[in-house]
């Protein structure tokens, strides 16, 4: 490789990576394709080290254009490094009365994200595990394709 082409790859991987400064955590995990099974959980482990900075929590949603209602709804448990736990349901909305997608469309896959905490601290260093589970009607929810957790650092 030229000394040119090692330069602007080191520029384009700066810029890539400023680009997600804020973001604390963030991973994402696959729906089985055959649909999202009510006894399905997704975890997602957080080590935290620090109780004093405030984080914003989000949650993502990737659905196909197949999926077949306007949102969906999921329980979010926490559990905190010290055994305690948090419970919250959220609506997720993902199309408009008419049928027209909310989110960023790419081919069949619409992507969705979604404020669970705003400006908030953990309160506590150590180990958080955030249990994700769709609480639709369907035993098996499809048209789903992946969900995640995003935590980024709060700017004032």
């Amino acid at each position: 490789m030229t000394r040119a082409t090692l330069t602007i790859m080191a520029v384009a991987l700066c810029l890539l990576t400023a680009c997600n400064s804020n973001v604390y955590y963030s991973e994402h995990i696959d729906v089985d394709e055959e649909g999202w099974n009510m006894f399905d959980t997704k975890h997602f482990n957080v080590d935290v080290d620090d109780s004093l900075r405030l984080f914003n929590f989000y949650v993502d949603l990737r659905n196909t254009n197949d999926y077949p209602y306007s949102k969906t709804f999921l329980f979010i448990k926490t559990t905190f490094p010290d055994g305690g736990i948090a419970m919250d349901t959220m609506e997720c909305p993902l199309a408009d009365p008419s049928g027209q997608w909310y989110g960023k469309s790419s081919g069949r896959y619409i992507d969705n994200r979604y404020f669970l905490r705003k400006s908030v601290i953990f309160p506590r260093k150590g180990k958080y595990t955030f249990s994700i589970t769709q609480a639709t009607r369907d035993t098996n929810l499809v048209g789903i394709k992946d969900v995640g957790i995003v935590i980024e650092y709060a700017t004032k």
